[in-house]
């Protein structure tokens, strides 16, 4: 830097200390670099834990009590841990945890089976592939509810051309069989939306994965004469599997808290089958009234998911390690 630049430098900074007012210019001139940081980021930290934290808390608080949203002014008890206890007792909560787990291990392994399928075949970067990846990103554009209109149409047996393309391929009556209404079909037209929804979401994941191994690993096993099925085992898999392993995190979380694709299609039925923890928890808190149970509920689903997300990414950690 020459002389008359710094001098440039040194004529631009006395000309921004002088438009600085006095008070603020000393102000500031007496912070320290992490006071300054402290000062900026404070709003973002009181947002989030007016957002966040404080309805934590409140909900923690509730779990406690008998009170219930529907009746304001009635006095407020102190119950202890009976709303633990009646939670962890009602059969109708286990069967609604165990339906829950059911979504999320079918969409998962529906999900990375074709995601991780379709962003290997990407990868490969043939003619058109930008084409057809955008194609293939479409569904995850779409909102729920239109999603969730859409499927509940193509559902139907009378007009809807999903029973008509399974009758095409099995010679089954298209009328004979409702997935919306069947209690052995419901849990699977749910499943097969969702994948159809959120598969593009994984094989991005995927493909990111893909795209970060360097080539001359792949170049070092062909000379080595490694064939296409020991170079997939050996380097594709492994070195994907931290990225395969978050897109499994990131889906197992959205799906253990799946409430609008079941409300827009089956609403929890037909009966109960298809009734997860979140629709059991808006009904508790917003049918029943029992915001201290549901409370509770709550409190137990967040340690759940909190517990075995640590549990998880201590995991992966320790995959991204080797």
């Amino acid at each position: 830097m020459t002389d008359t630049d710094t001098s440039l430098l040194d004529k631009a900074a006395e000309k921004a200390v002088r438009a600085t007012p006095a008070p603020l210019a000393f102000r500031v001139r007496g912070l320290s670099d992490r006071a300054i940081a402290w000062l900026f980021i404070t709003p973002t930290i009181v947002l989030l834990l007016a957002i966040n934290i404080f309805p934590l808390i409140w909900a923690v608080h509730l779990s406690f009590t008998n009170f219930r949203a529907n009746r304001p002014n009635a006095a407020i008890d102190g119950v202890g841990l009976s709303n633990y206890q009646r939670v962890l007792n009602d059969p109708d909560i286990w069967q609604a945890m165990q339906t829950t787990a059911h979504f999320v291990f079918w969409t998962i392994l529906l999900q990375m089976l074709i995601g991780f399928t379709l962003a290997h075949l990407i990868d490969r970067k043939f003619r058109g592939h930008a084409f057809w990846t955008t194609v293939i990103l479409i569904p995850m554009m779409l909102s729920p509810a239109v999603v969730g209109n859409f499927w509940r149409f193509l559902y139907q047996p009378q007009i809807g051309l999903f029973n008509y393309i399974y009758s095409f391929f099995t010679g089954v009556d298209p009328s004979s069989f409702e997935m919306l209404g069947s209690v052995a079909l419901s849990p699977w037209a749910i499943i097969i939306v969702d994948t159809w929804m959120w598969t593009p979401y994984v094989m991005l994941i995927c493909l990111a994965g893909l795209r970060s191994i360097p080539d001359y690993i792949y170049e070092a096993a062909e000379v080595d004469r490694a064939s296409a099925w020991r170079q997939f085992w050996s380097i594709t898999v492994p070195m994907a599997l931290p990225f395969i392993m978050l897109a499994v995190l990131f889906r197992a979380i959205e799906n253990f808290k799946m409430f609008d694709m079941v409300v827009l299609l089956t609403g929890g039925g037909p009966g109960s089958t298809t009734e997860v923890a979140s629709i059991t928890l808006k009904r508790e808190a917003f049918e029943s009234w029992r915001t201290g149970r549901a409370s509770a509920f709550a409190i137990i689903l967040f340690v759940a998911v909190f517990g075995l997300a640590n549990i998880y990414v201590k995991a992966l950690n320790r995959v991204k390690q080797r």
